[in-house]
């Protein structure tokens, strides 16, 4: 089942994430605080995918008026290829379109195949016409990255 993600999600999709080899985990954005916050901003497009009483798959979506971004799509390994992926991110487009978003991004790890992969095969393009830049503002802000 898919569906509109809650704070309840936060332990079960907390542990798939820590599940993901390859995966970073932020100690601030992806704390429960920080979650809480980005989902009080974006209420009604983050989506989570549920199987067998637990959760199988996450979406972080939001925007900000202008354009939506996706964040940490993952699907548990034991669950892919079964369209979970492709369905949450259709779920979270629609709630992105009900707003009036017009174009929606996302950033994958050049080293993340399986990911890279999966946006190939759904139809996203790979913009190779823009630097990408970050500047860090809170340096407490840590990503950790799952090896396995």
């Amino acid at each position: 089942m898919i569906r509109f993600m809650t704070m309840e999600d936060y332990e079960g999709l907390y542990s798939l994430w820590e599940k993901i080899n390859g995966f970073g985990l932020r100690s601030v954005d992806d704390s429960r605080e920080g979650i809480q916050r980005f989902l009080k901003r974006n209420p009604a497009a983050s989506v989570v995918a549920e199987e067998d009483g637990r959760i199988v798959g996450g979406v972080l979506c939001g925007h900000d008026g202008r354009r939506g971004c996706l964040y940490h799509v993952c699907v548990d390994e034991d669950y892919r290829r079964r369209g979970i992926g492709k369905a949450m991110v259709v779920k979270a487009m629609e709630a992105l379109r009900r707003d009036e978003i017009s174009k929606v991004s996302l950033i994958a790890f050049t080293k993340n195949d399986v990911g890279n992969a999966f946006w190939n095969t759904i139809g996203w393009i790979k913009r190779m016409d823009l630097n990408y830049y970050d500047f860090v503002l809170n340096i407490e802000n840590i990503t950790e990255f799952n090896e396995q």
